[in-house]
């Protein structure tokens, strides 16, 4: 762990004690107080859809970064040592340790279709930065069922929280983008793919507690890993007007390695400012 929030790596307690002291830029303390809530709190008299964040959170699991630009490329690469250093330690801190990246909010308003732009920009932006190839088994083609975004050589589930949402409070965040990133590694150690039964039991609450707190039927993309028809990267910021979301995952995987030297000698890398 490091001593900054922004350009770095902390855990809940740490994180709420800076929040509750000053310590935390405003922008970080706006974000951490409505993820707080949104995570903890109910709407509708229904609690937050995904049970096993709403553990998580109440048990101070996940590890948080705060992000000082979506676009900058020393807060990018700032984010990609972030996600190496999380891939690194999160198995020994604890089995539901998601990374949470909350971002700087823009000068302006952003509408729909640029939230959809910025999330694919940094998502390539770390790919190319990659210092690990892409695995074996996980195909390039975003639209094969068994593809997954991948860093470091590990699969995962990002999943966005955006200003835009009106209908779908579920993925609502007042402030600016927040991406938080899941290792498959964390739903296979829980036992909890979609290729068991205790998985699909999982996805059977979550949809019912989603209809529920969101008042509107569950998104249309909503899917599993792996089943034919099915589609990953849509459910990473799922749309909530379907004109201005892609109609291509708007992503270029390769295999060839490296692409970017910049996060294998990282003694070099900046700080990016607050």
């Amino acid at each position: 762990m490091t001593d900054r929030i922004a350009g770095g790596l902390q855990d809940q307690a740490t994180v709420e004690e800076r929040v509750e002291s000053g310590a935390a830029p405003d922008w970080v303390a706006a974000h951490w107080k409505t993820f707080r809530d949104g995570l903890l709190g109910e709407r509708n008299d229904a609690p937050f859809p995904c049970f096993f964040g709403v553990e998580s959170v109440a048990n101070g699991d996940p590890l948080y970064t705060a992000v000082p630009s979506m676009t900058d490329k020393d807060a990018l690469l700032n984010l990609g040592q972030t996600l190496l250093s999380y891939l690194d330690v999160h198995q020994e801190y604890s089995d539901r340790a998601s990374l949470v990246a909350f971002f700087k909010p823009p000068e302006r308003e952003l509408s729909e279709a640029e939230y959809h732009e910025a999330l694919w920009h940094i998502l390539q932006f770390l790919h190319v930065h990659d210092p690990e190839p892409w695995p074996d088994d996980i195909p390039t083609d975003p639209d094969d069922p068994y593809w997954e975004f991948s860093f470091d050589g590990e699969p995962m589930f990002p999943t966005c929280r955006a200003p835009f949402y009106d209908a779908r409070k579920s993925r609502y965040c007042p402030i600016g983008l927040e991406i938080t990133f899941q290792p498959r590694a964390l739903f296979e150690e829980l036992g909890v793919t979609a290729d068991t039964s205790a998985g699909q039991h999982a996805r059977e609450l979550i949809h019912d507690r989603l209809e529920d707190y969101d008042g509107v039927c569950p998104h249309a993309n909503l899917g599993d890993w792996g089943v034919e028809g099915d589609r990953e990267w849509p459910q990473y910021m799922l749309s909530e007007d379907d004109e201005q979301a892609p109609d291509e995952c708007p992503i270029e995987i390769t295999r060839d390695h490296p692409r970017s030297d910049r996060l294998i000698d990282d003694g070099d890398l900046p700080t990016p400012p607050v």
